[in-house]
């Protein structure tokens, strides 16, 4: 969920995860049936996926990720803390459609 702005096929997915695969090919039509990814355009035969942030469950995904980030930052000093808070909201404002 690192870049949901763009697409990737699914050679670069298969890279990116350090999946295998066999594995990769079995469970991309899962997450396509319960709409975790989409495929976003098609160039040629190649399909392009990204991550689908009309999802509920990628919502819920990303706030997991959000909490994790903030307890991380609990750890912190309180001018990294409110650095790294406003970096996120930037992020998240970015990410907004």
């Amino acid at each position: 969920m690192d870049n949901p702005l763009f697409d990737f096929n699914r050679g670069e997915i298969i890279e990116a995860l350090g999946m295998n695969k066999r594995t990769f090919y079995r469970t991309l039509p899962k997450l396509e049936g319960m709409n975790i990814v989409k495929v976003s355009r098609k160039i040629g035969k190649a399909k392009l996926y990204t991550v689908n942030r009309d999802s509920p469950i990628v919502s819920c995904l990303r706030n997991i990720e959000k909490e994790l980030s903030l307890r991380e930052l609990r750890g912190l000093d309180k001018e990294h803390e409110d650095v790294l808070r406003e970096a996120i909201k930037e992020l998240n404002a970015e990410r907004k459609p």
